[in-house]
C-alpha cells in the first residue's frame, strides 16, 4: 500500500530545488478509540454546532471563523480572507540557514516528520542536500506553513531521508532554573558508587517493548472478553439465504446437482 502524505510541496536551499512529499513519524491510529453511545438504545451520539442564542443547528455553509473584539461581538473572517494571507511557506521549505546539530535544545522539537523525495528527477538534488548536512553535521532552519500557522522548522539528516522538526516557539519554553535551582547540586560521592552499580544491572539494549502502553493492553483484554459474551446478531426472516454466504453456496451446489441429474436423466431416455 503506497503511504499517504501530510502534505507536498518543494524544499530549496539556494537555487536547488527539488519536490518532497512529507508524513507525520508518529500515530496514534492504533490507539484504542471509543464512541459516545446512548446507553438506552445503543445508538451513536453526533455533536453538532448549536447557535448560542437561537439554540438552533448551524448549517456547514453557515460556519465561519471569528475573532472577538468585546463581549458577543466578532469580527468574522471568511475562507477567502484566510487564503489571502498565505505565505510562499505554504508550498516551499526555502533552508534559510544552518546551525550545529548538537545546539538545538531537546525542549524545543516538538513533533517528527519524514521528508522524502516525491519524484525520481529531484532524488539526486535531495541526496545533495541531505549528505552535505551529514557531512558538516548541521541542521537546516526553514519555516512552513502547517494549519494555516507558520511554524519553524528544523531539518535532520538521517538514513536516506530527512527528519523535519516543528519546533515550539520561544514563549511555549519554560526556563528550567525557574524549576531546578532549589536543588541540591553535589549529591554525596559515597553514594554514587553505589547507584553506579544498580545502573550496571539494569542496563540494556533499548527496545520499542520498553515504551509499550500498558492500559491499551488492558482495553483490549476487556474488549476481547466481551466480544466473545455478546450474543450473536439473529438474522431477519426471509433473507437468510440473501445474507448469508454459505446459504448462496449451498443454493448453488443444489442447483447444479440438480443440473446435473436432469443432464444424466436426458441421456438416458435418450
Amino acid at each position: 500500500m503506497a503511504p499517504k502524505y501530510y502534505w507536498k510541496g518543494y524544499l530549496k536551499l539556494s537555487l536547488v530545488t527539488c519536490p518532497v512529499a512529507m508524513t507525520p513519524a508518529t500515530s496514534e491510529s492504533e490507539k484504542v478509540r471509543f464512541h459516545t453511545l446512548n446507553m438506552e438504545t445503543g445508538n451513536r451520539v453526533v455533536s453538532r454546532y448549536i447557535d448560542s442564542v437561537t439554540g438552533k443547528p448551524v448549517k456547514d455553509e453557515n460556519e465561519a471563523k471569528g475573532y472577538a473584539r468585546g463581549e458577543n461581538d466578532y469580527v468574522i473572517l471568511t475562507d477567502d480572507d484566510l487564503d489571502s494571507v498565505a505565505l510562499d511557506t505554504v508550498k516551499t521549505i526555502d533552508i534559510d540557514k544552518f546551525v550545529p546539530a548538537d545546539s538545538i535544545e531537546w525542549i524545543y522539537l516538538e513533533k517528527p516528520h519524514y521528508l522524502m523525495p516525491d519524484d525520481a528527477v529531484g532524488n539526486e538534488a535531495f541526496a545533495v542536500i541531505r549528505d552535505a548536512m551529514k557531512a558538516d553535521q548541521v541542521f537546516g532552519v526553514s519555516k512552513l506553513v502547517m494549519g494555516r500557522r507558520e511554524r519553524a522548522v528544523v531539518l535532520e539528516p538521517r538514513g536516506e531521508g530527512i527528519v523535519l522538526w516543528t519546533l515550539r516557539f520561544g514563549d511555549e519554553v519554560r526556563p528550567e532554573e525557574n524549576y531546578f535551582e532549589e536543588i541540591d547540586e553535589k549529591a554525596d560521592p559515597d553514594l554514587i558508587p553505589l547507584v553506579q552499580q544498580l545502573i550496571k544491572k539494569k542496563t540494556a539494549r533499548w527496545s520499542p517493548d520498553m515504551v509499550s502502553d500498558p492500559i491499551q493492553e488492558s482495553l483490549l483484554k476487556i474488549i476481547a472478553e466481551k466480544k466473545k459474551a455478546l450474543k450473536p446478531k439473529k438474522a431477519v426472516k426471509g433473507k437468510a439465504a440473501e445474507v448469508a454466504p454459505k446459504s448462496n453456496v449451498v443454493s448453488i451446489m443444489d442447483a447444479l446437482r440438480k443440473s446435473v441429474e436432469a443432464d444424466l436423466k436426458g441421456r438416458k431416455s435418450g
